[in-house]
């Protein structure tokens, strides 16, 4: 794990809690994830100001957000094999805990802030930054990042003076832990109703919207 990560740990201890989910019982990692989720932040954001130099506020801002959403960083996470390396309570382990992006997201940054806790914020950045390179330098230009689904389909429809979409919550299902939110988006000119399913209202949502895109640009 160390040799994964790049920093051996002087504290053992805080490597250990940084992968004890909540549901193991104390100590936990979650005091350790809100502090993590700064640093990776703090760390992001420094490096997207030298990588965009004539960048706006709102185009790192919006950089930041793609490169620190759960959904960056689970993959980081299982490149790093946190998923089988974390201690779950019964509950999570039966239903596959270490397999979902929102724990192993949250772990990922509970180890982040153990680093810096073990070695301080030199040692923290040096052992992280490399995680992100790739997803950094594979950034499209500044004034094209970070526009979701439900942005783009508005500014299409407002560009051409039509009536903004309308979402609705057509079902939802599946257990506490594993909801399933089924979401279509109505649009009248032109008439067309699209459906996105998936674990949040809000990203199914994007994902009927980006259907609706598909094909809008099919009939522009």
């Amino acid at each position: 794990m160390s040799d994964r990560i790049t920093h051996r740990f002087a504290r053992a201890e805080l490597l250990a809690q940084a992968l004890t989910h909540r549901s193991a019982g104390a100590p936990h990692n979650e005091r350790l994830e809100f502090l993590g989720d700064a640093l990776v932040n703090l760390i992001v954001a420094e490096a997207l100001y030298a990588h965009w130099p004539q960048a706006d506020e709102g185009a790192l801002t919006r950089a930041r957000a793609e490169l620190v959403r759960e959904s960056a960083l689970a993959p980081i996470a299982r490149t790093l094999e946190l998923g089988p390396r974390l201690t779950l309570g019964p509950g999570e382990m039966k239903s596959g805990g270490h397999r979902r992006d929102s724990i192993l997201a949250d772990a990922l940054e509970a180890v982040v802030a153990a680093i810096y806790m073990d070695a301080g914020f030199e040692a923290c950045r040096t052992a992280v930054l490399p995680w992100f390179e790739a997803a950094i330098a594979a950034l499209p230009p500044p004034h094209k990042v970070g526009k979701d689904a439900k942005t783009r389909l508005q500014e299409w429809l407002q560009g051409r003076q039509k009536p903004l979409p309308v979402y609705e919550l057509h079902a939802e299902g599946g257990e506490d832990h594993a909801k399933i939110f089924q979401v279509t988006c109505t649009l009248t000119q032109p008439p067309l109703v699209t459906e996105g399913t998936a674990g949040s209202r809000r990203a199914a949502e994007q994902i009927a919207a980006e259907a609706a895109l598909e094909q809008l640009k099919a009939l522009d």
